[in-house]
């Protein structure tokens, strides 16, 4: 619980610091902010909601990161969150727990992996797409959930000697959600990608 708030907190005061309000300017952010404030909640409530005997929640933060930025994406997780709880039967803590982990640690390490591609391999739209969206999205949200799982963060109804495995699954399961959207968002709807630069990507002066 404390290794929870405090995580929490860092990541919100720190976003907050960088004032992502700014990128609610226009109309172009409206749209994703509400759809994640629709949508993403109901993933993370659904074991909550159905007793299944496999209760993989997915996670949805690094699509987030993609769209908004990680500074604006840090805000509407935490109320993403407060969503769950609200329409789930799901005590506090672990609505907290599921910001933590299924939320912004995955979100923050999307951002350090989208830095390092941008540095080391370069703005390239197969990369942003395969690499950041599908491939990045697996491994950001194996890692952060092998990092909850070593914090005490547990998925319901999964015996601990599968817990790995079953973490891997539902990172893939992230990733084609990611991947899929991001790409029909580059194709249909680039100004709903935060981290999307024709000029970049497609070489447009």
């Amino acid at each position: 619980m404390v290794i929870n708030f405090t995580l929490l907190m860092l990541a919100l005061v720190a976003a907050l610091l960088m004032r992502p309000w700014r990128m609610m300017a226009g109309a172009t952010r409206l749209t994703p902010v509400l759809a994640a404030l629709t949508l993403i909640p109901w993933l993370w409530a659904m074991p909550s909601l159905h007793k299944m005997p496999l209760q993989l929640q997915g996670s949805g933060a690094c699509l987030l990161v993609l769209m908004l930025g990680w500074p604006l994406a840090v805000p509407v997780l935490c109320l993403v969150g407060v969503i769950a709880a609200l329409i789930s039967p799901m005590p506090w803590e672990t609505a907290l727990d599921l910001t933590v982990w299924l939320g912004l640690v995955p979100a923050t390490l999307a951002l350090g992996l989208g830095l390092a591609v941008r540095r080391w391999i370069g703005p390239h739209m197969f990369v942003y797409i395969l690499g950041r969206a599908f491939i990045g999205t697996a491994l950001c949200v194996f890692a952060a959930s092998l990092l909850g799982q070593l914090a005490g963060h547990t998925m319901p109804g999964i015996d601990s000697g599968l817990s790995v495995v079953a973490h891997w699954l539902a990172a893939w399961g992230d990733a084609f959600m990611t991947g899929m959207f991001t790409s029909m968002m580059v194709a249909f709807k680039p100004e709903w990608l935060a981290t999307w630069s024709d000029r970049l990507y497609l070489k447009k002066s």
